[in-house]
Order: C-alpha cells, then structure tokens, then sequence
C-alpha cells in the first residue's frame, strides 16, 4: 500500500472525509436496520469514486492481497507437510486413487498424476503440482505406513 497516496488523499480531501465521518456517525446512531448499512456503504463508495480512486485499483489492491495471502498460506502448508512427513499415514482407495494424512495435512491424487488435492487443516486448498517437498512426503507415508502397517 502507497502511504504517499493515502497521505495526499488525505490532504486534498479532509473536509469531505470529515463530512462523511460526521454523516455515518448520525446514521449508524439514528437508523437501527439493513438501511443503515446500505447507507454506510454508498456514503464509503461515494468518497472513494469522489477521490479518485478507480474500481480497478480497488480490485488490483485486492487481488495482490489475495495472492499474497495465498502465497503465505501455501509456503505454511509446504512447511507444515515437512515437519509433518515422519508422522504421514498412506492409505490406498479402493478405487485407485490414495490419500496421506498427518495432523494437519491431507493430500488426495492419483498415482502417476502430476497434481495432488491439498487439504490444509480442514481448509481445501485447491490442486497442486507435485514438487520434490509434495513427493517426499508421498515417499516418507509409504514408507512410514509399510514399516506400521497401517492404511487401508
């Protein structure tokens, strides 16, 4: 985010704004239903199309932060299915397809495919190619679940 351009927005735009504090303090007062929140956010929407600032930019803003979050959020799970690999149980479905489960982490494929289903503490996180992080665990819950014994 560009302080420079929120401090010049600011700067130029201060009486609007404080008009429009001023406003959606009575309203969030003086309406107690759905209206008072329509309201709210015209008069929001109203300073950001007064000020300049496009659909576009709003959206650009909000798809970085997105894949920022995304981005974070993928590097957590790769980190986790490392830490996580020693204790991975492999179980072979009945129609093909496997499934690794550890604590935090569940990863669905199909064996020979090159993406796998991520599953990331009860969050699903979409399909995913399979990296050297994703195989290794894919080898260390074969290996962990023949020297168990356990899986299906």
């Amino acid at each position: 985010m560009d302080w420079q351009v929120w401090s010049e927005f600011f700067r130029q735009n201060w009486l609007i704004i404080l008009i429009a504090l001023i406003i959606l303090f009575l309203v969030i007062n003086l309406v107690k239903t759905v209206i008072r929140w329509l309201i709210v956010i015209v008069i929001i929407l109203a300073v950001f199309i007064y000020s300049g600032i496009s659909l576009d930019q709003i959206k650009q803003t909000v798809t970085s932060v997105t894949d920022q979050t995304v981005g974070a959020v993928r590097d957590q799970a790769l980190n986790v299915m490392k830490d996580e690999a020693k204790d991975a149980r492999f179980i072979q479905n009945a129609d093909g397809t496997y499934t690794i489960k550890s604590d935090n982490i569940e990863l669905n494929g199909k064996p020979g495919a090159g993406k796998v289903s991520v599953t990331f503490r009860g969050v699903p996180l979409g399909e995913w190619d399979v990296n050297d992080t994703i195989q290794s665990v894919i080898t260390k819950a074969k290996q962990n679940t023949a020297a168990g014994g356990s899986g299906s």
